[in-house]
């Protein structure tokens, strides 16, 4: 029998940034891939860090599909929060377009909902509450999205892991080893509840250390800097705009309103898919 063949779809999470091996990066699909089966998985990871879901969906989609994968995982969406063009809408079908496209040749999907960066970053919370409204749009959209894929879906956008230091890498943005392994074993529970993974589950013993605080500070203050600059650069102006649309609804006690008009945006999406193709079929929308 040949052996496991697992593909990663997503961005530099996936991609393993956080988790130096060498020369480059390994990861927690990486991680994941080794205890999948008694034999380590065929793995492929075709995430690439910065991708959207439309990188993931025009160029990642038909590499993943050539493989014809048994495990993929799609985990994707956090960069397109940083655009000035995010569009919860458009995520919604690109996300559609991709799970349908690897569950319709029998691949089982694994995704994820994540913690927004201008939480994990410290931004002040004008600025941070606007990114975490569209990351849990984007939550949201996942969540639904995978229980109507039948995904092994992982929670990771909230508990004691967001807060540990020592789960993060320097940039506070991605996980460390030790984040990355614990989203592999994650992965590697739920997956062996469903009797699809056979093997042996990640260590969670780190071969490094975790980032001192002073290191994480230094690297927001000089490489962290030219980071936001890089994934902000065209979101800036707007997210001033919607930090000062923030403040004056909170100054008028409306912030609901901001919270109604995402949950307004989300279901309209939702229900758009339930009468397009590829795959919606009878969806209803939260």
């Amino acid at each position: 029998m040949r052996r496991v063949r697992f593909v990663a779809l997503g961005d530099s999470l996936t991609e393993g940034v956080g988790d130096p091996v060498g020369d480059g990066w390994r990861g927690w699909a990486a991680l994941l891939a080794a205890g999948l089966a008694e034999e380590p998985a065929e793995f492929t990871n075709l995430a690439v860090s910065g991708a959207q879901t439309l990188d993931v969906a025009g160029r990642q989609l038909p590499a993943g599909l050539a493989l014809r994968p048994d495990v993929v995982s799609v985990v994707v969406g956090v960069n397109d929060t940083l655009r000035r063009t995010f569009d919860v809408g458009a995520v919604a079908a690109r996300l559609d377009t991709v799970y349908a496209a690897f569950t319709a040749q029998g691949a089982l999907l694994l995704t994820a909902c994540l913690p927004d960066p201008g939480t994990m970053l410290g931004l002040p919370g004008a600025l941070a509450r606007p990114l975490g409204r569209r990351q849990r749009a984007v939550n949201a959209v996942v969540h639904a999205l995978s229980d109507r894929y039948g995904a092994v879906h992982l929670h990771a956008c909230e508990g004691d892991w967001t807060t540990d230091r020592a789960m993060w890498s320097a940039d506070r943005l991605h996980p460390g080893e030790r984040g990355h392994r614990q989203l592999a074993r994650r992965f590697h529970a739920l997956l062996a509840e469903r009797g699809a993974a056979t093997g042996p589950a990640p260590s969670p013993d780190a071969g490094s250390p975790a980032p001192t605080r002073s290191a994480s500070l230094w690297w927001l203050a000089t490489a962290g800097t030219g980071w936001v600059a890089r994934r902000c650069a065209d979101l800036l102006p707007q997210l001033l705009t919607l930090a000062a649309d923030e403040l004056r609804h909170r100054a008028r006690g409306t912030s609901a309103r901001l919270d109604l008009r995402t949950s307004a945006a989300v279901s309209a999406a939702l229900t758009a898919l339930s009468a397009t193709e590829p795959g919606a079929g009878h969806f209803t929308a939260p």
